[in-house]
């Protein structure tokens, strides 16, 4: 509305100034106008082409204003030229700064919601955003959508009008040129597109520092932004980590421990909710792929042996059987993720433990320290007076078979098993905390291994 309220004043400036301008000159010399007809015709001809070439240049310059007024707005947005520029006021995120200087009470993360043609799906993952976000200046919302679906761009533009969400469009709907053989894959490659065009707009159009990246079929929990605004200050601490994720790929009820304060490190880039910062996107938009965005992270020539925070205890969960992915491992495995229900106040914990030079002499050393039990001693209750136990794997094989028998999800990217932290899954099996790790003198992982 303001927009349009800027350009009705502009005409009705333009307009008037016209119109006295011509009142003026005509009435200058009335007397003349008796006397003096055939001068009074040239400069009225006169006065015509010069109304004519301001009203021409009137409109030129009501275009421009009207083209600059839709930057942003509601209307498609086009891709942003990336261009490196001084970040907005989320910390100064040229260089990593130390813990204790990064203060998370004036973080501003917007939430990018990436869209595409589910209007049920996106209003109930708004309300739930809107119900627990404790600050709209702090946290605002980007809805991009693809796809050119009108009814869910409908319903965008309802929270739009009522909430200020930010609504920006794809502006690239055709297909995509797949070779052949992947051609059942195409979904995948327009997702892919989709999230370049949609950071590029956080990072470049609207010069965010960071973002925490959400899809249209994820629920959150109570403490969803406390988490994030407090692990902010982690990530911009540590050079070693490139992300912060909401997600447990284990996190199946009955497979987490009842610790919603827990938070660990993984090598394995989780997503479903995650954070990550400007100068990631710097150097990872210009190589962005084609498809299969999530995996492409997961390469060491991207992930060049970084880390993400996870939580215990899941902080998304999503509903989204239905998907480009069809509903794969929805009904077997995803419906069943754990959704955290109890508020953590994050921000007022000191979080510096997770920075790698104080996580990891410590973790090592509890890992190792654990008792070496075998898997049929664990299978069989041998161990229940134990509260917590180490089992050992040492090939391929063998992780996948002890990962078969407890539930554990067993697939490796880049042969880096999910939710893995140097090579440790931990889990609860009946009540037992059980921590599958290679031998102790493990150094790295085996790209073999996927």
């Amino acid at each position: 509305m303001r927009r349009k309220h800027v350009i009705f004043f502009v005409v009705v400036m333009f307009l008037t100034w016209n119109m006295l301008m011509y009142v003026t000159l005509v009435t200058k010399s009335p007397n003349a106008l008796q006397h003096h007809h055939g001068d009074v015709k040239v400069k009225l001809n006169d006065l015509q082409e010069q109304i004519v070439l301001q009203i021409q240049e009137n409109e030129k310059i009501l275009h421009d204003l009207q083209q600059k007024q839709k930057q942003p707005s509601n209307e498609v947005v086009s891709q942003a030229v990336p261009k490196i520029v001084k970040p907005n006021n989320t910390g100064g995120l040229e260089n990593k700064l130390s813990y204790n200087k990064v203060k998370a009470d004036n973080v501003i993360l917007p939430i990018l919601m990436i869209a595409c043609n589910r209007a049920d799906a996106i209003q109930r993952s708004l309300d739930l955003v809107l119900k627990y976000r404790p600050d709209a200046k702090r946290f605002p919302i980007i809805v991009s959508q693809d796809c050119g679906h009108e009814e869910t761009a409908n319903m965008i533009q309802k929270y739009v009008t009522e909430h200020d969400v930010i609504h920006i469009k794809q502006p690239d709907l055709g297909k995509v040129n797949v070779p052949w053989p992947q051609r059942k894959f195409e979904g995948y490659y327009k997702i892919s597109r989709h999230y370049k065009f949609a950071l590029n707009q956080v990072f470049h159009t609207y010069n965010h520092s960071a973002v925490i990246i959400v899809e249209d079929d994820l629920d959150i929990s109570p403490d969803f932004f406390e988490y994030f605004a407090a692990t902010f200050r982690v990530l911009m601490s540590d050079n070693s980590l490139w992300c912060v994720s909401a997600w447990n790929d284990n996190g199946k009820r009955g497979m987490v421990k009842n610790d919603p304060e827990l938070l660990h490190r993984t090598d394995f880039f989780p997503g479903l909710g995650w954070m990550m910062e400007r100068n990631m996107w710097l150097e990872l938009g210009p190589k962005w792929p084609d498809a299969f965005w999530d995996d492409w992270m997961r390469h060491p020539d991207q992930r060049k042996d970084r880390s993400c925070i996870r939580p215990e205890i899941s902080r998304t969960s999503t509903f989204g059987k239905k998907g480009v992915s069809k509903g794969l491992f929805f009904e077997k495995h995803l419906k069943f993720i754990q959704l955290n229900e109890k508020y953590v106040a994050f921000t007022q914990k000191d979080l510096s433990y997770l920075i790698k030079e104080n996580y990891d002499p410590a973790f090592h050393k509890f890992i190792y320290d654990l008792p070496e039990v075998s898997l049929k001693e664990v299978a069989t209750d041998n161990t229940k007076h134990l509260s917590e136990v180490r089992v050992t794997y040492r090939t391929k094989p063998d992780f996948k078979a002890i990962a078969k028998h407890l539930g554990i999800m067993d697939d490796f990217k880049a042969g880096v098993e999910r939710t893995a932290y140097r090579g440790v899954v931990s889990i609860t099996f009946k009540d037992q905390r059980v921590h599958v790790a290679p031998p102790v003198e493990w150094k790295k992982y085996d790209l073999t291994w996927t």
